[in-house]
């Protein structure tokens, strides 16, 4: 079993920058990718980014290529999401995922360990 614990959500005005954290703990010396995913109201959730276990791999969602980054401590156990240029429809919570397989998958039934979610939510 992996338990996953975010960190860092909030309240931030637009154009402003959050850094979210991710740890784990439990099997963690077992290779995983990483996963953030996020869940406005009323709407689905969706994939962010995602990170390779081995070779650091990433994917991104094309509405936050370019402002969001993933990065991982793999000594740490914990993976991060840089938010920057945050825009209103950022608003959501914000989940972090862990998958056996060894790139990272913009698919929620890729992931079978989930964080409880942290808020996130950017004001104007």
């Amino acid at each position: 079993q992996v338990q996953l614990v975010e960190s860092g959500g909030g309240l931030v005005q637009a154009g402003g920058s959050l850094r979210l954290a991710c740890a784990a703990s439990g099997r963690t010396f077992s290779p995983y990718s990483r996963g953030w995913f996020r869940q406005a109201p009323g709407k689905e959730r969706e994939f962010i980014a995602g990170i390779g276990w081995s070779d650091r791999s990433t994917l991104y969602a094309d509405s936050v290529k370019g402002r969001f980054t993933i990065s991982r401590d793999n000594a740490k156990n914990t993976v991060y999401l840089q938010m920057n240029s945050l825009h209103l429809e950022d608003t959501a919570v914000y989940y972090c995922a862990a998958s056996q397989g060894a790139l990272p998958d913009t698919s929620r039934s890729s992931y079978g360990y989930w964080g409880q979610g942290t808020q996130v939510t950017v004001s104007s």
